[in-house]
């Protein structure tokens, strides 16, 4: 059992004893019944993991490998909202008319802001701050633009990413508004495979001598 299938199942254990109930309260999800989708939810878990010891994959479910390395591909490299530019189809239920889901997840990376280095997205700066100022505590991705929030067929729920770099080692924090453990806690840890995955290209594209740290999930 992998360390990412222990903290699973902790969670899971954690919500169903600690958890608070919506049931009665107005709730946006619906079923396809159009019945109310309640949950049981616990605010504020935060799941660790060592990248130097394990990768956090799961193998109580079947892990869908190619295609997580597709959606980190999409999102943080191409910078894409556009479901074409996607190998899978777990975007297809958001697409708009113009097959798109709307100013959302890459869209947002690929804006360019501009800063007194020059103008760049926020994958690229971020690339430039580990590279060239690796003792910032301000380096981080932000998804959750409220202006654009109206345009976008999802609100992000995976929203933002910190990096620090402590000695020689790059750590991560990934956030995420909401999740679901049952139904698609998979893609919760297919995200965070997506995630660690970007923390290991990275730490290795900014110094061949940084080691990989801790990735957090909050």
């Amino acid at each position: 059992m992998s360390r990412a299938d222990e903290l699973y199942k902790q969670t899971c254990i954690d919500i169903l004893e600690n958890g608070f109930s919506d049931e009665g309260l107005n709730v946006r999800p619906h079923w396809a019944d159009g019945t109310p989708a309640h949950t049981i939810k616990k605010f504020g878990v935060v799941n660790r993991y060592n990248l130097a010891e394990e990768f956090p994959i799961m193998t109580l479910r079947r892990t869908y490998w190619k295609s997580a390395v597709d959606e980190l591909l999409w999102i943080w490299q191409k910078k894409s909202n556009r479901i074409a530019d996607l190998g899978s189809h777990v975007w297809d239920e958001w697409a708009g008319e113009d097959g798109t889901i709307g100013k959302a997840y890459g869209y947002q990376l690929g804006i360019k802001h501009h800063y007194k280095e020059g103008d760049m997205d926020q994958v690229d700066r971020v690339l430039y701050d580990l590279k060239h100022n690796p003792a910032s505590r301000r380096i981080l991705t932000n998804i959750y633009n409220f202006e654009d929030l109206h345009e976008m067929n999802l609100y992000p729920c995976a929203y933002s990413m910190t990096f620090n770099v402590t000695g020689n080692k790059l750590n991560a924090i990934l956030n995420q508004r909401s999740q679901d453990m049952l139904t698609a806690n998979n893609c919760y840890h297919y995200f965070k495979k997506c995630t660690s995955i970007i923390k290991d290209m990275w730490y290795s594209f900014c110094n061949n001598d940084m080691m990989k740290g801790e990735r957090a999930a909050a």
